[in-house]
């Protein structure tokens, strides 16, 4: 089974508005990353860029559409697209949601949580297994931005994912910005998560921004809108948690509102600065 294995430097998401601006120039990331599903026809410009963008750029695929924790078997035509588009583009990682998206027939066109039962564990564990033999590589499985929780839930979201990793060998795709959606929504603590969280096995970490509103008690609720610069309290949980990992491969989401590609760069380029302390210090 092929493992993740993009570089440790800092990419970004790419969107086709920006590929006249990628292309002028060599650019300071280290890779882009692209959604499957954006890929699963068979030709025009969205594979004509894309191909020009991996002659010269690692790459990784993020799939938002899989539904692994479904309590359906997966959908066997959309992993065939998806096997597909691996194996076109030979990509660095391949990475998916703790989430849940169809029912039925239907699509909700949405990432939704799930309870962490010992019943939801064994059924995402099988997803995963299916997916890795599939694609023949290892899968990314990223922690979500929750709005809820699950009485019912016996595990907790870390347990679950360490859980996971030790049934069926997949990475971890760890979005901070998600974590601290998640702890504001549900007053938690985001840096007593992220302590209990299997760093080890975290071989790609995403940044975004967020929009704030508030719930019906009037309290803070944040949303992960992907259509913003990264916060600064998000920003010093990365700095915090590459003083643990070291340099990974980190990533820009910015899905939403999307801006020129140089302010998009600048946000990577940030982060590269970050990347690069952190190497310094595992080094020393």
């Amino acid at each position: 089974m092929k493992s993740s294995v993009l570089p440790s430097r800092c990419g970004v998401g790419f969107k086709p508005e920006h590929f006249a601006s990628i292309i002028e120039t060599h650019q300071p990331v280290g890779f882009f990353e692209v959604h499957a599903e954006n890929y699963m026809g068979e030709g025009g410009p969205p594979h004509a860029q894309l191909g020009r963008l991996r002659e010269d750029y690692a790459l990784s695929i993020h799939g938002v559409g899989l539904s692994i924790g479904s309590m359906q078997p997966l959908d066997k035509e959309h992993l065939k697209r998806l096997k597909t588009v691996c194996y076109r583009y030979q990509p660095e990682s391949f990475s998916e949601h703790l989430a849940w998206s169809t029912h039925d027939t239907v699509f909700l066109n949405d990432l939704l949580p799930l309870p962490y039962t010992g019943e939801t564990l064994q059924r995402v564990s099988d997803h995963i297994d299916e997916v890795q033999h599939v694609l023949n590589r290892q899968m990314l499985l990223e922690n979500p931005a929750t709005y809820l929780l699950f009485e019912e839930s016996t595990l907790e979201e870390t347990e679950f994912l360490r859980e996971l990793v030790q049934r069926t060998g997949c990475g971890l795709l760890l979005d901070v910005n998600n974590v601290f959606v998640s702890s504001t929504n549900h007053n938690l603590d985001p840096r007593d998560y992220l302590s209990r969280f299997p760093v080890h096995s975290v071989r790609e970490i995403h940044l975004s921004g967020h929009s704030q509103t508030v719930d019906d008690n009037g309290m803070p609720l944040l949303i992960d809108s992907h259509d913003t610069p990264v916060k600064d309290p998000v920003w010093a949980l990365y700095a915090e948690l590459l003083g643990r990992t070291g340099p990974v491969a980190s990533l820009v989401e910015w899905d939403n509102d999307v801006p020129d590609w140089s302010i998009l760069r600048a946000e990577a380029e940030a982060a590269g600065v970050l990347l690069e302390q952190a190497a310094q210090r595992h080094v020393a």
